[in-house]
């Protein structure tokens, strides 16, 4: 009997150790299974060159809040890994790493490729479209993206920005203006935007100014603009030669109002040119700015950004920021998601608030937002809205 015992008690101790085994294996194949089910995203985007600046600021802001969504567990256990690849703000670079990314990475999608040429390139070349892999939060506010197949813009058009702010300066009294512009598809839309608002509002543009794309060659924009004179001067360019421009501009004595598309960083303007050059540039907003507390999508940003200390961290982080607000949305609606599954998710969504800022892609004619806004650098580099 008391053998028979042991042999029992033996044989529950086994069981009960065989349960606990179990229950530890069961454990770490579901810690195995969530890192196989890790979700990778890749931008491609320009980390050197001219606009290095904006392509590691909308990373860091991509960057800050995947890792916020990664500390609080990720996409149902899955996190959620960001790939960067620098295409130098180069077309070509752009489609040849979308390629390799989706032949190596396997990534369940795209985030915040910059530039309208690099992004038209990926929509003649049609690799997402052929791959069923959406672009989320492309860099660009050119009307020829709207509706692209699977790029998702997420923010107002250039023509959305230069309307408004050519609604307002005609209101008090400006009619005369001169447009700088990149020369590539980029300025080009932002120079028909002008022409188109232009006629609406009655202003005269009294010089286009174009300079080489991917150079801060800005010598000959600032020569025309002088020889013009005109009292109000827009910028279609990008951060680095606008910056130049305006240095070149003010040392030669030049005192338009300078108005800048968003797609320039104020704020590394205002650290690179000091506050007393960068004092009076204005500029377009199509996020809200890092420093308008009223919005709730700025408070988190501002919370996060506290506690990262990321040194990349700049004005044109929040278009980062809220593309990844975007792209973890439609990863929890899609539930097991997967690029067709990711790009269904976003199609759909409809009225989605970030935190007082509405982003909506079910209206086909349209971009995911229509905020546009102006603020305009002040003393000490502070911005007023």
């Amino acid at each position: 009997m008391l053998i028979w015992n042991q042999s029992r008690t033996r044989t529950l101790a086994l069981a009960a150790f065989a349960l606990g085994a179990s229950g530890l294996l069961s454990h770490a194949h579901a810690r195995e299974k969530a890192q196989a089910r890790e979700i990778v995203v890749v931008q491609v985007a320009p980390f050197t060159g001219s606009q290095a600046p904006s392509g590691k600021a909308i990373h860091a802001g991509i960057k800050l809040y995947l890792d916020h969504v990664n500390a609080a567990g990720g996409i149902n256990g899955a996190k959620i890994r960001l790939v960067g690849k620098d295409d130098g703000y180069k077309p070509d670079d752009t489609v040849r790493l979308v390629k390799e990314a989706i032949a190596s990475e396997k990534p369940i999608a795209f985030i915040a490729t910059i530039g309208t040429a690099n992004l038209e390139a990926l929509k003649k070349d049609g690799i997402l479209a052929s791959a069923n892999i959406p672009m989320v939060g492309g860099v660009s506010g050119a009307s020829s993206l709207v509706g692209a197949p699977n790029i998702f813009i997420t923010k107002a058009t250039y023509h959305d920005e230069v309307e408004k702010l050519f609604e307002i300066v005609s209101m008090i009294g400006l009619n005369r203006v001169g447009i700088v512009y990149q020369e590539d598809a980029y300025g080009k839309d932002i120079l028909t935007g002008a022409e188109k608002a232009a006629a609406k509002m009655k202003m005269q543009i009294v010089v286009k100014a174009p300079y080489e794309r991917n150079t801060t060659n800005v010598g000959p924009a600032v020569d025309a603009i002088i020889k013009a004179d005109p009292p109000l001067i827009y910028l279609g360019a990008i951060t680095t030669p606008a910056m130049e421009f305006i240095k070149q501009y003010r040392e030669r004595g030049g005192g338009a109002q300078i108005y800048g598309v968003s797609v320039i960083d104020n704020s590394v303007v205002s650290a690179k040119l000091g506050p007393q050059v960068a004092r009076g540039f204005a500029f377009g907003t199509v996020v809200p700015p890092t420093s308008a507390k009223v919005f709730g999508i700025v408070r988190e940003y501002q919370k996060l950004a506290a506690a990262a200390k990321n040194p990349d961290l700049a004005e044109r982080s929040m278009e980062g920021f809220v593309s990844a607000k975007v792209l973890v949305h439609a990863l929890r609606k899609a539930g097991n998601p997967s690029p067709a599954g990711l790009i269904k998710a976003i199609s759909t969504t409809n009225q989605l608030d970030l935190g007082d800022y509405i982003v909506d892609f079910t209206q086909k004619e349209y971009t995911g937002s229509r905020f546009v806004d102006f603020a305009i650098l002040g003393n000490q580099g502070r911005v007023f809205r």
